[in-house]
């Protein structure tokens, strides 16, 4: 199977200098475009052809202003306009399919979107030392989002020169750091005829050369907003004419981590983003904060979203406050079919610079992958989460986050290995 490494890292290095937020990934999805336009390839749904048509707007979804503001740094880098214009509103991302005779539908989910942090100038950083640090300030590829497309890309190309025999579908999905993209992309109908789904991740602390076959353990996950709403008061004269916004969400606060565990397994709740107030003489009339909860399984999930909501109005009703709740984020657990974790752990063992091979490890977090795994296997396919081993200097999410190159040659050859390799047994 033949690999161009170079190529890989060069389109990997472009994608890098232009990390773009959820639903802003306008550049990325014209460059992933433009690549698989060359290509020739069978079909090509980009954009609302990739997603379920929705008159609802996006989870997640920034304002048009914001949107227009990423619009306009693709095009200053050379994006196609006509393309971008189809793509606002919650419409980036593109599912490649080729086909190739006779044989299972076999998919290969990656997600494209980056995140706002600063990227490390530091000269140790290998993007600022060799040119190809991020040009849009304040955001980065830090989660590899830039190597997964790139791999995405490549696997397509080595299926394309292999004995595969079948159809092959990639999703380069948008909006994965806000668990946004992965529910739009798995209802587009587009998963409804696919047999088996590779999804993949670089890194999880494990190193250049190791494979884990199949990773699980995802957690389910609702990220949402609460907005507090009372009425002001002078604090020092007349407190009691107040409804106090801020303490009607410190008593919230308080009370969601108070709800109890469950017996089936664990639960997490959290409360990362607080503001509220304009100033220390004036009873709150308005707070805000954005909040998680997590489960073992989506039941449990669901357990802690009921419990939660349940301590937002009681907590309103107790200061005499108004609050609305805002889901901006959701994604159910998965696990990873034993039997295509055995093939992706069968084809690395032949890989060049494989030397280490885990059949499962769990991920510990959320993922919204877990959409278009559980949408397969509703239709009576398989899914398989494989982790890609990368050597990186800073962890996940961090301003020194980077990848280690030589990986992305070895996820390219194990995701194509595996995917021939289940059309072979298929036959």
């Amino acid at each position: 199977m033949h690999v161009d490494a170079d190529d890989l890292t060069a389109f990997r290095r472009d994608l890098h200098r232009h990390p773009e937020p959820a639903w802003c990934e306008f550049y990325t999805t014209a460059r992933i475009v433009e690549e698989l336009r060359a290509r020739d390839v069978d079909q090509l749904h980009v954009g609302p052809d990739a997603l379920e048509e929705s008159d609802e707007p996006r989870m997640s979804l920034p304002d048009q202003a914001t949107r227009a503001e990423w619009k306009d740094r693709a095009v200053e880098a050379g994006a196609d306009p006509d393309l971008l214009s189809r793509l606002d509103g919650g419409n980036t991302g593109a599912v490649a399919v080729i086909e190739q005779g006779e044989g299972p539908t076999v998919g290969l989910r990656v997600d494209i979107d980056g995140l706002p942090i600063t990227e490390s100038a530091d000269e140790e950083h290998v993007p600022a030392a060799e040119g190809f640090r991020s040009e849009n300030e304040g955001y980065m590829h830090a989660c590899g989002h830039d190597a997964h497309a790139t791999v995405g890309l490549g696997v397509l190309d080595a299926v394309r020169h292999s004995d595969f025999s079948g159809t092959l579908k990639v999703f380069f999905q948008p909006a994965e750091e806000r668990v946004a993209g992965g529910g739009p992309m798995s209802r587009s109908g587009h998963l409804d005829d696919v047999d088996a789904l590779y999804a993949v991740h670089v890194g999880l602390d494990h190193p250049t050369g190791e494979i884990v076959a199949g990773v699980g353990g995802f957690l389910a996950v609702s990220g949402f907003e609460a907005e507090f709403t009372g009425s002001s008061a002078h604090a020092g004269a007349h407190p009691e004419q107040g409804d106090n916004a801020i303490q009607a969400m410190a008593d919230a606060i308080t009370n969601m981590y108070a709800v109890p565990r469950h017996a089936d397994g664990p639960t997490r709740v959290n409360a990362g983003v607080v503001e509220g107030g304009t100033a220390s003489n004036i009873v709150a009339e308005h707070a805000r904060m954005e909040c998680e909860v997590r489960g073992q399984t989506t039941d449990l999930m669901e357990y802690m979203w009921e419990k939660t909501g349940r301590v937002l109005d009681g907590a309103a009703t107790t200061h005499n406050v108004e609050v609305e709740r805002t889901l901006n984020s959701r994604a159910p657990s998965a696990e990873s079919d034993e039997e295509l974790a055995s093939i992706v752990a069968d084809v690395a063992d032949g890989v060049e610079g494989v030397d280490s091979i885990m059949e499962h490890d769990d991920l510990g977090g959320s993922e919204d992958a877990t959409y278009l795994m559980n949408r397969v296997e509703e239709q009576g396919g398989q899914a398989c989460y494989v982790g890609l081993g990368t050597d990186h200097p800073g962890g996940h999410h961090t301003s020194t986050f980077d990848v280690d190159e030589a990986s992305l040659r070895i996820g390219v050859e194990t995701l194509a290995g595996a995917i021939e390799a289940f059309s072979r047994n298929e036959e």
